[in-house]
């Protein structure tokens, strides 16, 4: 391009620019500092400025006894965020495999999987809302074939599956870390990489001393207090999963169209089965779709609050999550630093999701 036209581009994109660094980066900068101080409401309305406090609103919620209710909301964005990907994955790659078959009214069944997305996630909790009632919806469902009702109480259960101790955390996530270590490890080594795979190898064994010697929990002790996976988390991971498993098909159908049928037509003139053709052929090329795919719904997942607004109300209990924390520490406790470093959290989060997806699309574009 010319030096005339890099100039032209420049001012054709200066207001985007502008506007970007503004209402985005600059909002997220005044976000990032309010949380870094103990601004509540009554100082706000007077226009004064927060005392600065440093890291103690963030010390506060990951230690403090007062914030138990964000370290269960945390709990809940892991376990949610993990099931209702695998969900939709599951039931879109079904969905996507089914009409692939060449059905008879394929049109009519993609349309009907798609309804789902077409509505706002207000609308599907009040549907759903309404189906986990105990005296009504799913739980009378057996009923119709003569079986007693259920009993399951869906949103409102208070049981909880692998539990754990606050405290763990650090060794938890160190070992999370060291998982992925070895996976890239082994990674390398089957592309004959052998001296990244021998340097990652070091670094998992480091690791996992760490770990062994309960180096990282004497680091950074935590609060020893139970956690878990709550049950009632289900009821959300299926409502979520119902709406958003058509976008998952969409994604699906779209890759398995895009597959050749003489590739699958010649796997099958090798003697490979209908299920090797999809173990072998398909699904290796649906990796970039699958990555793409998790990338989006766990943006989704890690934001949620509509959902969770509406099935479970303004005390959500055991289904809480952080974006509905941070709607009621701000807005109505006021507590606007407080709320502020929940934000900055959430947005910690979305951007491990996020950032290493755009790094390796902006690698593979370059390349």
């Amino acid at each position: 391009m010319s030096k005339a036209g890099r100039i032209t581009a420049f001012f054709v994109l200066l207001p985007s620019i502008v506007l970007l660094a503004i209402f985005v980066y600059g909002l997220i900068w005044g976000t990032l500092t309010t949380s870094l101080t103990d601004l509540e409401r009554v100082a706000a309305l007077r226009g004064l400025p927060g005392q600065f406090i440093g890291a103690e609103n963030y010390e506060r919620l990951v230690n403090s006894g007062l914030e138990r209710r964000f370290r269960i909301d945390m709990v809940n964005t892991v376990f949610f965020t993990l099931s209702f990907i695998a969900a939709c994955l599951a039931s879109g790659l079904g969905l996507a495999v089914l009409i692939d078959q060449k059905i008879q009214f394929e049109g009519v069944f993609r349309t009907i999987f798609l309804f789902p997305m077409a509505l706002s996630f207000v609308v599907t909790g009040v549907v759903w809302r309404w189906l986990f009632q105990q005296n009504s919806g799913l739980n009378v469902l057996p009923t119709a074939i003569g079986l007693p009702a259920g009993n399951f109480s869906w949103h409102l259960s208070q049981d909880k599956l692998f539990t754990f101790n606050w405290a763990d955390v650090p060794n938890i996530l160190v070992m999370v870390v060291c998982g992925l270590v070895i996976y890239f490890a082994l990674n390398a080594y089957m592309k004959k990489k052998s001296q990244r795979a021998a340097f990652l190898a070091a670094v998992a064994f480091l690791l996992l001393m760490l770990v062994t010697f309960n180096v990282p929990n004497q680091a950074a002790p935590l609060r020893s207090e139970e956690h878990g996976f709550n049950v009632a988390l289900f009821s959300i991971t299926i409502a979520a999963a119902w709406q958003m498993s058509g976008y998952t098909m969409a994604m699906y159908l779209a890759g398995l169209r895009g597959i050749s049928d003489d590739l699958r037509e010649a796997a099958r003139v090798d003697g490979a089965t209908e299920l090797g053709v999809y173990r072998h052929i398909v699904l290796p090329l649906l990796q970039p779709i699958t990555l793409s795919a998790m990338i989006i719904l766990g943006h989704i997942s890690l934001k949620i609050f509509d959902l969770v607004y509406t099935i479970g109300g303004e005390n959500p209990l055991q289904i809480d999550m952080p974006g509905l924390y941070m709607y009621f520490v701000t807005f109505r406790s006021g507590d606007y630093g407080r709320g502020a470093a929940i934000a900055t959290i959430m947005l910690i989060m979305v951007a491990i999701v996020i950032v290493p997806y755009l790094a390796t699309s902006l690698r593979k574009e370059r390349n």
